[in-house]
């Protein structure tokens, strides 16, 4: 019977959407003022962890430009959310029209010479448009991205044909290497998007880097699979031109990563995403606790061990810790 329900919850939440989808842009934009409004006016969808994150990130920037900013951030969010739904239906030529890439002479070079390409990005502007790639390279290149599966199907489906309506490959987070191992056997060669700003968990922190004026906590799988995988390294720089178009430009760093050092190419990553994110603040995903796990808390908490992490305290006695620490400092 549930089985039933959420067969019937995914197509409805399809059929409402596809016809959402037709509507002009134009239309589209107003829904999106409209759901601002409600979202940042109304119900004022964390607003306090998106002040304190553009506070904390710009400390030198007054008051009234935080206020701003802010403002922006949840205007762009709002496109955002829209312009994803579009991706249903919106023609070939218009999504070439409104998603420019650029630097992709390089990159068709090196997918002619069978090397693949590992394209590490933010959650800046619109990244789900950047899975509309294939239309602008190459098409000896299996143009993938890697996403974390929901765990109703039903769904799952659903957003599997938002993201790979126009030929991008969607692979599971955990089944990553096999996939590309799998492609390079083949001599099918790659270019793989790695959004890689997320929040890792504790036992997956191996690197700090100085982000945005906080420590802060980075994946480093990524950079692992791409140097394993012998795969040229690029950043794609995302810039909005106006509302409703976007140019992606890729900007090769290294084509021989397996050489790089440990850990330089996120440092070098973490590095090209901030010089991003200060040209248009309003674009970046503000909207998530991205510094709540602080360099403190994991010194005191854990520690690492032939390259892993293993815990020595926990939450809770971190907790009593620091409300003991609070209350001698008082």
């Amino acid at each position: 019977m549930k089985r039933h329900i959420s067969k019937l919850l995914a197509y409805g939440c399809f059929a409402i959407l596809w016809i959402t989808s037709v509507l002009p842009m134009r239309v589209h934009y107003i829904l999106s003022d409209i759901i601002c409004f409600i979202v940042y006016r109304i119900a004022r969808y964390r607003r306090s962890v998106v002040r304190q994150n553009l506070t904390s990130a710009f400390p030198d920037m007054s008051e009234a430009d935080v206020k701003r900013t802010e403002r922006q951030f949840y205007h762009w969010f709002c496109d955002y959310l829209v312009e994803t739904v579009k991706l249903l239906t919106i023609s070939r030529e218009e999504m070439q029209r409104r998603m420019v890439f650029r630097g992709t002479d390089v990159i068709n070079r090196l997918v002619g010479e069978g090397v693949s390409c590992g394209v590490m990005l933010g959650h800046y502007c619109n990244w789900e448009w950047i899975s509309t790639l294939p239309l602008a390279v190459s098409p000896r290149a299996v143009c993938a991205e890697l996403y974390h599966p929901i765990e109703n199907p039903d769904f799952n489906r659903l957003f599997l044909y938002i993201r790979q309506r126009f030929g991008s490959v969607c692979i599971p987070m955990e089944e990553t290497l096999r996939h590309i191992v799998k492609y390079q056997r083949e001599e099918r060669p790659l270019i793989i998007g790695y959004i890689a700003d997320q929040k890792p968990n504790w036992r997956n922190i191996h690197l700090w880097v100085d982000f945005l004026n906080h420590q802060t906590p980075v994946f480093t799988g990524s950079e692992r699979i791409i140097k394993r995988t012998r795969q040229a390294f690029f950043y794609g720089d995302v810039r909005r031109v106006r509302r409703g178009y976007y140019e992606c430009e890729f900007r090769l760093i290294e084509e021989h990563s397996e050489q790089m050092a440990d850990y330089q190419l996120t440092e070098r990553y973490m590095q090209e995403l901030e010089r991003t994110i200060r040209r248009e603040p309003a674009c970046y995903l503000w909207s998530h606790a991205r510094w709540s796990r602080t360099k403190e808390e994991f010194d005191y908490r854990f520690y690492v061990k032939d390259g892993k992490v293993y815990e020595k305290v926990t939450e809770e006695e971190y907790a009593r810790h620091m409300g003991w620490r609070s209350y001698w400092h008082h």
